[in-house]
């Protein structure tokens, strides 16, 4: 049976063509990507050692041998990051049998000002399960329409996987989908991202089983909306960490070309609301 971090190096390894790293091509082979010997050689460790990582049969690598498979597969940041946080899981030290307590929906009075601050700009307060928590007017223009904020607690990762409007919302839905399960595994608590994850699962299908199961962090990309007056909105986003006791992030998109800001200034002049909070 495999674990998160096995399956991370072994679908990274997948991912990589040998001729990036300066190796040949050695004719048909059974899967994509780099084969285990040559990562293995490029971590310093053997073929057997590498196998029983991705198939999880050790589950307790050491911190020397996460740093040269992240050097050996060529890691970014983010990506060492999330090796050691799949280490993490896989070792066992979050391991919980008990429901968690759901993450806190309050959104603290500093963070409204601050959105109240950023009108009538396109931004919300979310968490890493995707709940919006929060969210400026200029957001809900953009939003009106597509379902999302329908629900008395809105998901944006429920809304992609099970709501088929978000099809529509969203041109490049397989990008938007990566990002929904990745977050997952970034919190708020490991504990409670495998329940939601468990929850999910039998509603949302093969299609977030499968991205489940592949954890690369996709690419950072601008965000494409279809919105229904506005045609084609493309944003850049900006998240911020807010701290960590309140495990939630301020999300704020910006236009990423003329042509979206206009219509932005289009969809103002018309009646609008306040700031919002969900609770």
């Amino acid at each position: 049976m495999g674990t998160p971090l096995g399956d991370f190096v072994r679908a990274k390894r997948d991912s990589i063509q040998p001729a990036s790293f300066g190796l040949p091509e050695h004719g048909r082979r059974r899967s994509p990507g780099l084969r285990r010997s040559d990562v293995a050689t490029r971590a310093g460790i053997s073929v057997e050692y590498l196998t029983r990582i991705e198939q999880g049969r050790d589950r307790n690598p050491s911190p020397s041998v996460l740093n040269a498979l992240a050097d050996a597969l060529s890691l970014d940041a983010a990506e060492r990051d999330h090796l050691r946080y799949l280490a993490k899981i896989t070792g066992g030290a979050c391991a919980g049998h008990q429901r968690p307590a759901p993450p806190g929906r309050d959104v603290r009075p500093t963070v409204l000002a601050t959105l109240r601050l950023l009108e009538p700009a396109v931004a919300f307060v979310t968490n890493r399960l995707g709940d919006v928590l929060a969210h400026t007017d200029g957001f809900e223009l953009v939003m009106r329409g597509s379902g999302l904020l329908e629900t008395e607690a809105p998901n944006l990762t429920r809304y992609v996987f099970t709501d088929p409007r978000a099809r529509t919302l969203f041109p490049d839905w397989d990008q938007v989908a990566d990002e929904q399960v990745f977050d997952l595994w970034l919190g708020p608590s490991v504990e409670t991202s495998e329940w939601f994850m468990a929850e999910l699962a039998p509603l949302a299908g093969q299609e977030f089983t499968r991205r489940f199961s592949r954890q690369l962090p996709p690419p950072q990309v601008p965000l494409r909306l279809n919105h229904p007056t506005a045609h084609e909105l493309r944003w850049d986003r900006e998240r911020l960490e807010l701290p960590r006791t309140d495990a939630q992030q301020l999300v704020v998109l910006l236009p990423a070309d003329e042509t979206t800001a206009q219509s932005m200034e289009r969809l103002r002049r018309r009646p609008g609301g306040t700031l919002r909070a969900i609770g």
